[in-house]
């Protein structure tokens, strides 16, 4: 009675089974859910805190407007004020790195300020934006807090160096670097405390209206005299 072999070689051959998906996400992939989730806790925030307040919004207020339960944000953030922290920190980030790359872009002086300008007032219209300005320094607690001021104070020393160069081009008036740039820095982040979305301008109106005003001013250039007629002259 014969018995059977198993070809080695057709063995081989023979496909394998594929394995079943899996249904984990690969690392990458979690890590980049996990960043746009936390991303949205952080906005959603950001938003809440412009419109109530930052003591009169709680977690069970964020996690009710993103229909999630409040542990659920625990996974994301330790506690409101980290949530603060953060919200503060991605406003100063996104206007010092939208400022450095305004200045990259080269230009005059003027053309530089013009474009940081519309830079900062873009984004105190943004809800980063907005809660970097509603929100005072004093709500965050230290460390955080001298670095924030520390991080703010950069803006105030790009908008300074550029006023000065505008000076010394002989493109800006002559005048004090530091009281101008408190004016420009002032007026532009007021944007961020009275601009509505659903108002009468958009955002990108309101930005170009006050760059303008800042610019140019408000007085209007003096009448010509008017000119005496030959005949009215030799009468006087």
């Amino acid at each position: 009675m014969g018995t059977s072999r198993t070809n080695p070689q057709a063995a081989r051959r023979a496909p394998r089974a594929a394995a079943p998906a899996s249904p984990w996400a690969q690392a990458p992939a979690r890590e980049a859910q996990r960043e746009a989730k936390r991303n949205a806790v952080l906005s959603t925030a950001a938003q809440m805190f412009t419109e109530r307040g930052f003591h009169a919004t709680s977690l069970d207020d964020i996690a009710a407007r993103l229909h999630v339960s409040k542990p659920t944000l625990y996974y994301y953030v330790k506690n409101k004020d980290e949530i603060l922290l953060e919200c503060v920190k991605k406003g100063l980030h996104m206007t010092l790195d939208g400022i450095e790359a305004s200045r990259a872009a080269g230009g005059n002086a003027v053309d530089q300020l013009r474009a940081c300008m519309l830079v900062y007032a873009d984004i105190v219209t943004q809800p980063f934006g907005m809660c970097l300005i509603r929100i005072g320094d004093e709500e965050v607690p230290e460390p955080s807090r001298t670095e924030l001021r520390r991080m703010k104070s950069e803006i105030d020393l790009a908008f300074r160096r550029l006023v000065a160069q505008g000076v010394q081009e002989g493109s800006l008036s002559a005048c004090d670097p530091k009281m101008t740039a408190f004016v420009i820095a002032g007026a532009l982040s007021w944007i961020g405390r009275w601009y509505q979305p659903e108002g009468e301008y958009s955002a990108a109106q309101v930005a170009e209206q006050c760059i303008a005003t800042l610019m140019h001013g408000v007085l209007g250039a003096p009448a010509a005299p008017a000119k005496r007629s030959k005949k009215r002259a030799a009468s006087d």
